[in-house]
């Protein structure tokens, strides 16, 4: 079964470091992240690409059914997302895959643009990941 990620979720995940909106949901992003991602057969784990909540979402305290209660401001993240990734709902991939999407096309400093309006940007988490993908670190 493969792990369902909106697209914006795919730097989040690059870039998680134990920290989230709430600890239910922090430690489904560790599981999904650290466990299966990060842990052994990682980068062949199956992603598919959702246009809706995703299972980094079922626990997140702004899950409102499908959708997210900040879900103006996360369509237009996906969006940004989804073009830059060249992602569409209904697309698989693996975490190998994705990771070298990633490095092929979202250059360090590309973040301020793709992530504009995320609370997490500041932290410099997902921006320090992008640039160890890229051997900057």
């Amino acid at each position: 079964m493969p792990i369902r990620f909106r697209p914006h979720h795919f730097l989040c995940a690059l870039g998680f470091r134990g920290k989230g909106y709430s600890d239910a949901f922090t430690g489904n992003m560790a599981r999904i992240v650290q466990d299966g991602l990060r842990g052994p057969g990682g980068d062949a784990r199956q992603i598919e690409v959702v246009g809706a909540t995703d299972d980094i979402c079922i626990p997140c305290p702004h899950r409102r059914g499908t959708l997210c209660a900040k879900e103006t401001r996360i369509a237009a993240l996906d969006a940004r997302h989804a073009a830059a990734l060249n992602l569409a709902a209904g697309d698989l991939l693996t975490w190998g895959a994705a990771k070298e999407r990633i490095r092929a096309l979202v250059a360090p400093g590309d973040l301020s643009r793709l992530c504009a309006g995320c609370q997490w940007l500041a932290a410099g988490y997902c921006e320090g990941a992008l640039r160890a993908l890229h051997g900057a670190e």
